[in-house]
């Protein structure tokens, strides 16, 4: 792990040398042509830069002092009237890095009065949420208390709602992003990518909280939650390392989050002893494939959107390039902390896999994710059934996902390799949700069948039609060879 956390240190410090010429004079990030800034990316340049001090114990870059940087940045994301939450809590992590206490906090020192008392307003938690933004108000309860700013720390319970919530919207223990509870009009089930997200978020902030006490009296419980998203990563990575390929927010960050989680996971020894060796493999992959699809080798650059890529509006290129730094610094930490090798991981199963995992499962719905591998031909496609929460593009449709084979445009509305009916002035899909998910084996040898059933129509804006037909769906998997049936049966 020591090459492996060189190697990373490197590549972070490259990038943050890289981008520093993108910071104005009074903190805020200049896009690159073509893209928009957005109202958080100070507050992520931020915790890129405290993430660096905590790897390094540097406060110097370039011949540049690193505190000032990094106060301007804090400075320009409490002064932004529509700075969101994201920024903030980015932006107060940033702060703790350097110091979690007041007390001989280089940055702290430099902050002007006006901007401490901003902090302490911004830092309130006053909404009550119900996606990944739970994370983010944890890590501002945090701050606010581990600072002094106040004396009641809400920071336990906070991480007790979000787990509670995790547990009443799902029954198999996964975040839902876009609950019903969050929106009437949710059809529920966004068990995407930021469930990993929040994870990873709440468990850096309780690491730099003040109180340890606190901070050990919640990882148990964290602990749960993620072994439920570990396995499938675990599980479910593709032998060129690609990691997360669902829902939104994919591409770069589904390599990065993974990659996170499961060395967070290693540090807390969350993961079973006879899994750490694969788990220590992945690393090695999903990162290998991480820089070699999104690391301009010329430049030295993070790339997500280019001539012939793209990634959701709201990842822009500035805020890529800050955000790997912050994780490869963070890597690079942690891997000292764990030590050990990455060799590579013998796989146990040469034959065909096909599992089946369950998000939820109520008399309502079901909700899952079908994970079927081939090695012999490399085959390797996951189906998720599941909801697009607000992101109402292809990513979470139920189509078989293997990105460069099976491929699928960026932010765009289509349906790959999956039929639409299309009655009165209604588009119905075949995803978002079914019922009685199952997986049985074929009459023949190594075949395998993914079935389930829709007993009333779903829109893809992701409406419910009763009365007007019902829809069986019946994937069968051997080998190679993949066959969709769609068998549509008409009420009246």
């Amino acid at each position: 792990m020591q090459n492996f956390a060189s190697q990373c240190l490197d590549q972070a410090k490259t990038l943050l040398k890289l981008n520093l010429g993108s910071l104005s004079e009074d903190g805020l990030v200049i896009p690159v042509a073509g893209e928009v800034s957005r109202a958080d990316e100070p507050g992520h340049v931020a915790l890129a830069f405290g993430e660096y001090f905590r790897a390094t114990g540097e406060l110097t870059l370039e011949r540049r002092d690193i505190p000032p940087i990094v106060a301007k940045c804090i400075t320009a994301q409490v002064r932004l009237s529509q700075g969101s939450d994201n920024g903030m809590a980015f932006a107060c992590l940033g702060l703790l890095a350097f110091g979690q206490t007041r007390e001989r906090n280089p940055v702290w020192e430099i902050l002007d009065a006006d901007i401490r008392k901003l902090i302490d307003e911004r830092l309130a938690v006053t909404l009550d949420h119900y996606d990944h933004v739970q994370a983010f108000d944890i890590a501002k309860a945090v701050c606010r208390f581990s600072f002094g700013l106040t004396k009641k720390d809400e920071t336990g319970m906070l991480v007790d709602r979000f787990l509670e919530r995790v547990t009443s919207h799902s029954t198999g223990g996964f975040h839902d992003d876009a609950s019903k509870s969050a929106k009437p009009d949710n059809w529920g089930g966004a068990f995407d990518l930021y469930g990993v997200v929040a994870l990873i978020f709440i468990r850096q902030a309780l690491q730099l909280h003040s109180n340890i006490q606190l901070r050990d009296s919640k990882l148990p419980k964290l602990r749960t939650t993620a072994e439920k998203y570990l396995r499938v990563i675990l599980e479910t990575v593709r032998e060129d390392g690609l990691g997360w390929s669902y829902g939104r927010g994919i591409g770069a960050y589904g390599q990065m989050h993974c990659i996170t989680l499961l060395m967070q996971a290693l540090r807390d020894r969350w993961i079973a002893s006879d899994k750490e060796l694969l788990a220590r493999d992945l690393i090695r992959r999903l990162y290998t494939n991480f820089f070699t699809t999104y690391f301009d080798m010329e430049h030295g650059l993070i790339v997500v959107r280019d001539a012939e890529r793209d990634t959701i509006p709201g990842h822009t290129t500035r805020m890529a390039n800050f955000d790997a730094a912050r994780y490869l610094s963070q890597w690079s930490r942690l891997a000292k902390t764990f030590g050990g090798g990455m060799d590579v991981y013998p796989s146990p199963h040469p034959q065909a896999t096909c599992r089946l995992y369950s998000f939820d499962k109520t008399a309502r719905k079901e909700q899952g994710l079908l994970a079927y591998s081939d090695p012999a031909s490399g085959l390797h496609i996951l189906i998720p059934i599941l909801s697009g929460g607000i992101h109402q593009y292809s990513d979470s449709l139920a189509f078989p996902h293997m990105p460069g084979v099976f491929d699928w445009p960026s932010n765009h509305y289509t349906s790959p390799f999956i039929p639409e009916f299309t009655i009165a002035d209604r588009v119905y899909t075949p995803s978002f949700y079914g019922k009685n998910l199952q997986v049985v084996m074929g009459t023949r040898s190594g075949t395998y069948h993914f079935r389930y059933e829709q007993p009333e129509l779903i829109d893809k804006n992701e409406k419910l039609s009763s009365g007007i037909a019902s829809l069986k769906v019946d994937w069968e998997l051997a080998g190679n060879r993949i066959v969709g049936r769609f068998t549509l049966i008409p009420k009246s």
